[in-house]
């Protein structure tokens, strides 16, 4: 027996099938974007609403590990709470074992053999991906494809471990897993640690059983494991994460630990002693799905009126020390974690973006004092946050950029893009406010005062600009159109009074009724704040042409 020949294949196999199961998963996840964006605003306290949406989510994502790290991203990001999560977590148990189903559909759905279905799947969605011109028909090609390559591979390792059907090496292996749970439960957590997805080693698991080598006892076990090693991926992503965050992972692994502990035990005793024969026997692709499922299942059922303890218990696990106020200049929303889901990722963008904006709305409030009421201790102020600005601006655009380089939709592309200029716009806005403090800080230096006239002249369209900014950022974070619109007045107005005013100014400066030096800072101190809201419409126009699905350009020249 050619054992590196079956290995290859076993090998190869299992890299078919998980590559066809990520881009099947990929496929379904960028059709499914906007539900997925959705399910935010359908989540509530309702903790049975969380289990159908994680097992919707899961089913989309196929990886229970993938949804639980996503879980673990939102926890930290401040969009979802310790209780919202517990559900969604279960859920996400029960939406895994659709992985399963569609392996051993094979067995009691003759028209889905492999070696029938895996070609003419992959030719059919290849010819979608490749002369479909519609994105929704790309989509589905994706899908297709996904399917045919998740098929080929439970082929490829079914056939190659086929010759080892009669091998006493392997029978003797199996045998061992069955009578000795901790091995089972063991082998089951180390192979779904290793590959990180519990849907796949179920698969991978069953490809095995259809070849007739694996046993009830064994295969029960090697199941529980899996449940326990799936929770090693939301450990690992919460390093490094909030506390709250780290309750969630817990939480997953407490689930999953508990319930793969009370069911050990109830099939060790059920097969050791009152289902000895069906112990030994061999078990199928189709019966795996079905342990698999009512594991899922009851362990939800079970464990779900004990939600509330488990969620304790895991805020007991991370009580340590104090919580540390979160410095301004770093991102309260960007998580890393769910990037895979662009959907969410943008949605977290553009909340961090409006939390730039309203620290450079802060400075702008903060210099326009520092100018017109000689608060000089508001200069510091502004010349720290500017810092913190600057740094928030980076770390939102490597986001961005990150996001850029995922699988995304070309409408998906075109709105990050928008809001690169977005975030510049912002942090342009907090580079005037610098500029205005300075303006400041050398009028107090000079001993310098402005006229009663152009005194009320700097309220009139410091004001104005301030309400500017303000719309824009209520434009950018909710869309409300009666803020887009105020922005646009504010900004053509701003526009009037900078010119207005300026001429005010030069007519007073040519009677003699200012300072030269003056002067300079009062045309300086327009300058800055007509560009300031200038910058300001750039945002709401990102926003009406994400919204019109109108290229940006095309629309700066339809406003003119």
């Amino acid at each position: 027996m050619d054992y590196l020949t079956i290995l290859t294949g076993f090998a190869g196999g299992i890299g078919l099938f998980l590559y066809g199961m990520h881009i099947m998963a990929s496929g379904l996840q960028k059709a499914a974007g906007n539900k997925l964006k959705k399910i935010l605003g359908i989540l509530t306290k309702n903790k049975f609403t969380g289990v159908l949406i994680g097992a919707f989510v899961t089913a989309i994502m196929q990886s229970s590990s993938s949804t639980t790290v996503m879980v673990v991203g939102f926890v930290n990001a401040g969009l979802m709470t310790l209780s919202q999560s517990v559900g969604i977590i279960m859920g996400a148990n029960v939406g895994t074992t659709i992985t399963s189903w569609i392996v051993s559909s094979r067995e009691w759905a003759t028209f889905l053999d492999p070696e029938f279905i895996a070609p003419i799947a992959v030719c059919i969605g290849a010819a979608m991906l490749l002369f479909a011109k519609g994105q929704k028909k790309k989509l589905a090609g994706e899908i297709v494809v996904g399917f045919g390559l998740l098929f080929m591979g439970i082929s490829l390792m079914g056939s190659s471990v086929e010759p080892l059907s009669g091998s006493p090496v392997i029978k003797e292996m199996f045998e061992k897993m069955g009578r000795n749970p901790f091995l089972g439960l063991l082998v089951g957590t180390a192979v779904t640690a290793l590959i990180q997805s519990s849907a796949a080693s179920v698969g991978i698991l069953q490809s095995l059983a259809i070849s007739g080598l694996v046993t009830w006892n064994s295969a029960i076990y090697i199941i529980m494991g899996q449940n326990i090693g799936t929770c090693v991926t939301a450990l690992l992503s919460s390093i490094g994460a909030s506390k709250t965050a780290k309750g969630a992972a817990y939480i997953h692994l407490l689930f999953n630990v508990i319930g793969s502990v009370i069911f050990s035990i109830a099939a060790y005793i059920a097969l050791e002693f009152v289902f000895v024969d069906v112990g030994n026997s061999i078990i199928t692709a189709t019966q795996i799905s079905i342990a698999h499922t009512v594991f899922n299942i009851a362990n939800t059922a079970i464990l779900y009126p004990f939600s509330g303890a488990l969620v304790r218990i895991s805020e007991f696990m991370c009580k340590r020390g104090k919580e540390t106020d979160e410095d301004e200049a770093q991102p309260s929303h960007l998580d890393y974690r769910i990037l895979g889901t662009p959907a969410f990722a943008i949605e977290n963008c553009i909340k961090e973006i409006v939390r730039l904006g309203n620290m450079s709305l802060k400075n702008l409030k903060l210099a326009t004092e520092a100018l017109e009421e000689r608060k000089i201790e508001n200069i510091e102020k502004v010349l720290k946050r500017e810092a913190h600005i600057d740094s928030l601006q980076q770390s939102i655009t490597q986001y961005l950029v990150k996001l850029c380089n995922m699988d995304i939709t070309e409408e998906e592309n075109e709105i990050i893009t928008s809001l690169f200029h977005t975030v510049n716009d912002y942090e342009r806005i907090g580079d005037h406010c610098e500029n205005i403090v300075e303006l400041a800080q050398f009028m107090d230096t000079e001993s310098l005062t402005f006229s009663d006239a152009a005194m009320k002249e700097i309220e009139e369209i410091s004001s104005c600009t301030i309400e500017c900014v303000e719309n824009s950022i209520k434009t950018l974070e909710t869309g409300d159109p009666i803020a887009m619109n105020k922005t646009m007045m504010d900004e053509k107005e701003i526009d009037k009074l900078e010119e207005k005013l300026r001429s005010l100014h030069i007519e007073r400066l040519s009677k003699n009724e200012c300072d030269a030096k003056s002067s300079i800072v009062f045309l300086d101190l327009l300058t800055n704040l007509e560009r300031a809201s200038d910058h300001a419409l750039n945002v709401v126009e990102g926003v009406l042409s994400r919204k019109e699905g109108v290229p940006l350009a095309e629309l700066k020249v339809q406003l003119k």
